[in-house]
């Protein structure tokens, strides 16, 4: 289990280019929200991804509505963990009916721009791409706490209304980026 380093704030989001199970090649660009863009490292065999995956379709559903577009990018070696295949982020994506776009960066280049430590990783920008958030989805653990504050659904939101984030993040937990060798 690791955990994220604190938020850099205002540091500007890396542009990418990554195909997506969609068939079609996105662009940072082409993603940001109105209001703010949240980009999130994911996986398909991590326990803490599967544990919230639930929680981050209902939060990017909402957040939508309040000019905040989500991506997720699934950057670990496939050769190594075969559930991290793209046929499995296309079967995932539509079984699950994402309500983002779900892209695979193959060469870990982009993950790396990011400093993305584990998934998931949850990167909030406001509407200049500037970093507000960097911190986990909730208060719960694995399951669902009753009553866990939605620390990452109410930083966006804050986000998209002042283009600031919260002062107070709490590092989010997951599995480590798996690497490749060499």
């Amino acid at each position: 289990m690791m955990g994220t380093p604190l938020c850099n704030f205002g540091w500007k989001a890396p542009a990418f280019e990554l195909s997506g199970v969609d068939g079609k090649r996105h662009q940072l660009s082409g993603l940001r929200g109105e209001k703010g863009t949240l980009v999130m490292f994911i996986c398909n065999h991590c326990p803490y991804v599967k544990a919230v995956l639930d929680r981050i379709i209902r939060d990017t559903r909402e957040l939508a509505g309040h000019g905040v577009v989500s991506v997720a990018i699934m950057s670990n070696d496939p050769a190594a963990y075969s559930e991290d295949s793209f046929d499995n982020m296309e079967r995932i994506a539509r079984e699950k009916d994402f309500p983002f776009a779900y892209l695979y960066d193959e060469t870990q280049e982009v993950a790396k721009a990011y400093d993305a430590v584990c998934t998931p990783d949850f990167f909030g920008f406001n509407a200049d791409l500037e970093l507000q958030y960097r911190g986990r989805l909730d208060e719960s653990r694995v399951e669902p706490a009753p009553g866990a504050r939605r620390e990452l659904f109410e930083a966006m939101v804050e986000i998209a209304r002042t283009a600031k984030g919260p002062a107070e993040q709490f590092a989010s937990m997951g599995c480590s980026i798996k690497w490749r060798s060499g």
